[in-house]
C-alpha cells in the first residue's frame, strides 16, 4: 500500500491515511459565530477522504479574531453556533474533527481578504486596538499594538484554556494551537516582533516562555485522550529572524510537554520577507523538525500532486502532509490521490455510483 493511505497514530487518536485537511479560514462568521457558510464548507470536506478536518484559525477573545468575520470560540453564543454546524457535518460523516485555536495578536483588526485585507483603525467600523509581545505594528504606518503585560498574559493563557474545554464539550477530536504565521504566540517567538526585557524576551528560552505556558495551559484544559498538536512557522524567511534550528528546539520543548504533533508551515511574521514558493518549498522545514523529535510531523505548502505526496511521507521528510489551497480547488483530492496510487478511502453510500467497484461492493455485501 502507498505509504500515504497508511493509518497513523496522533496520541490515542488513529487517523486513517496521512492526508490532513490544514485550518483555512472563511471570514465569513457573524459576531465570531460560525454560519450556514461553514456547514456547507465543513461538509463538503468531511467527504473528501481525508484523515481528519481541521477548523479553521478560531479565535480565544474577541480581539484574537484576524478580521471582524473571524470565528471564535470564546463565548456560549460562540460556542452554540459552532456546536450547530458541528451537529450538522456528523450526521452525514464520521471523519474525525481538530479545531485550530489561534489569537491574531498585532495582526488583528483587518478587513476581510477580498475588502484589501488592510488593518482596521481603533475606532473605526469593526476595528479594535490590537496586543502583541511588544509595540511593534506590522507594518509601519498601522496602528501599534498594547504590548501585554502580566495580567494581559494571564488573560489570554486563560482564553486558550477556556477555548480548549469549549472544544471538548463540543466533541472536537483533537486541539491545534497555531503558533505560526505572525500570529500572536509567533510574535513572542521571533526576536524581530519580541522586544521585551522581562523574562519573556530576549534569549530564546525566555522567547519560548509564554508560548510554551499556553500550550501547557490548553493540555491541562483539553481531556488528557486526545491529542493536542501544534503549528508552528519554520523560519520567518527574513535575516534575524525566527529560523529553523530555533523551530527544532520550540518543537522539542512541545513534545517534552505532551505535544502530538508538529505542523510545519512558515513565514507571515514580517513584510520583508522573500519566500523561494514552489512544490513542496517548506518540506525542509518539516524535516528539520523530524530530526529533531520523534512525535508526528506534518509537512504543508504547494503540495498538489499524489505522487509529490506519496514522496514526502515515503522517504520520510514528514509524516503527513496537509491540503490547504489544493483541497479548495479539488475538494475530491484524497479519492484521486487514492485512484493514483492503488489504495482507497472511506466515501459516503451516497457518492459510490462514482466509483463503480466500490459500489458494486456495497451491493455484494447487502
Amino acid at each position: 500500500m502507498a505509504k500515504l493511505f497508511e493509518p497513523i497514530a496522533l496520541g490515542n487518536l488513529t487517523l486513517s491515511n496521512r492526508i490532513v485537511i490544514a485550518p483555512m479560514c472563511q471570514y465569513s462568521a457573524e459576531d465570531g459565530r460560525m454560519t450556514d457558510w461553514h456547514a456547507m464548507h465543513l461538509g463538503q470536506l468531511a467527504q473528501s477522504g481525508a484523515a481528519v478536518l481541521t477548523i479553521e484559525a478560531t479565535a480565544v477573545t474577541p480581539e484574537g479574531r484576524i478580521s471582524y468575520g473571524d470565528v471564535g470560540l470564546y463565548d456560549d453564543a460562540t460556542e452554540a453556533a459552532m456546536g450547530k454546524v458541528l451537529e450538522s457535518v456528523r450526521r452525514w460523516s464520521d471523519m474525525p474533527i481538530a479545531i485550530q485555536l489561534a489569537h491574531a495578536g498585532r495582526k488583528a483588526s483587518t478587513r476581510k481578504p477580498w475588502e484589501g485585507g488592510k488593518q482596521i483603525a481603533p475606532g473605526e467600523p469593526n476595528g479594535w486596538q490590537t496586543v502583541s509581545a511588544s509595540d511593534l505594528p506590522f507594518e509601519s504606518y498601522e496602528n501599534p499594538p498594547h504590548a501585554l503585560d502580566e495580567a494581559g498574559l494571564a488573560q489570554v493563557r486563560e482564553a486558550f484554556a477556556a477555548a480548549a474545554r469549549r472544544s471538548a464539550r463540543l466533541g472536537i477530536d483533537a486541539v491545534q494551537i497555531h503558533a505560526a504565521h505572525g500570529y500572536l504566540l509567533h510574535q513572542f517567538l521571533s526576536p524581530l516582533s519580541n522586544t521585551r526585557t522581562d523574562d519573556y524576551g530576549g534569549s530564546l528560552e525566555n522567547r519560548m516562555r509564554f508560548p510554551l505556558e499556553v500550550f501547557n495551559a490548553v493540555r491541562a484544559a483539553f481531556p488528557a485522550d486526545r491529542p493536542v498538536t501544534v503549528r508552528v512557522s519554520g523560519t520567518d524567511w527574513v535575516e534575524g529572524g525566527w529560523d529553523a534550528e530555533q523551530t527544532a528546539a520550540f518543537s522539542q520543548a512541545l513534545e517534552a510537554r505532551g505535544a502530538a504533533a508538529i505542523h510545519v508551515s512558515s513565514g507571515g511574521l514580517d513584510a520583508r520577507q522573500k519566500i523561494p514558493v514552489g512544490p513542496s518549498y517548506q518540506v525542509p522545514l518539516a524535516r528539520r523538525v523530524k530530526e529533531a523529535v520523534s512525535i508526528p510531523v506534518v509537512a504543508v505548502g504547494l503540495i498538489t500532486e499524489p505522487e509529490q505526496a506519496e514522496a514526502i511521507v515515503a522517504t520520510g521528510d514528514a509524516d503527513m502532509i496537509a491540503l490547504a489551497r489544493t483541497v479548495l480547488y479539488d475538494p475530491r483530492w484524497p479519492w484521486h490521490a487514492a485512484a493514483a496510487l492503488g489504495a482507497q478511502v472511506k466515501a459516503s453510500p451516497q457518492y459510490l455510483r462514482s466509483q463503480p467497484r466500490l459500489y458494486k461492493d456495497l451491493l455484494a455485501s447487502n
